[in-house]
């Protein structure tokens, strides 16, 4: 596989099917987001040797099959042909976080990011996440979206909230509730 192609040159790219658009067209800001937010799944993985790497090489896996999804436009034919975003992975997160939570403090005000790298590291990729989100909701105004990804996205930004309350706890940092000023 070639590399660089040149068809990209003139600020126009394609989408799985074929189809040539903008590189500003919503999808692709949209799979191009869910990309972005891989890459820091990727360094949060990197950089979290005590924590099981499963759940985040699946989290990875199912970011690939939502950037394919968002990549084939409207193209039912295609879309047809990828990998499910099942149902099952969204519990598969809810599992996850109420595993997580069990032995972290009841939140009483909002926290605010930061503590330590890796929990700041979460609270980025759960921004991008959230960007994601908010694109891929736009995109589904246009296009028939799987809800699944869009839920999915949702509960991976809410995993990735208190994954950086997991981290805080087991390093033993206290979080920084945001207090209001009077």
């Amino acid at each position: 596989m070639k590399i660089y192609t040149k068809t990209g040159d003139k600020g126009e790219t394609s989408l799985f099917g074929g189809k040539r658009v903008k590189k500003y067209h919503i999808s692709i800001q949209a799979y191009g987001t869910v990309d972005e937010l891989n890459s820091w799944i990727g360094l949060l993985k990197d950089s979290l040797t005590s924590f099981d790497q499963k759940s985040l090489d699946n989290i990875q896996d199912n970011l690939f099959v939502i950037g394919s999804h968002l990549a084939s436009g409207d193209d039912a034919k295609l879309i047809a042909k990828l990998p499910l975003l099942e149902e099952k992975f969204i519990k598969e997160l809810e599992d996850e976080i109420d595993l997580m939570q069990k032995n972290l403090p009841i939140m009483k005000n909002f926290v605010l990011p930061g503590g330590h790298i890796l929990s700041s590291y979460c609270h980025i990729a759960r921004c991008v996440c959230r960007r994601a989100e908010r694109l891929t909701i736009e995109i589904s105004d246009k296009i028939d979206v799987n809800p699944t990804i869009i839920q999915y996205l949702n509960r991976l930004s809410d995993y990735l909230f208190v994954l950086s309350r997991k981290i805080l706890s087991d390093l033993e940092v206290d979080e920084r509730p945001w207090i209001p000023k009077k």
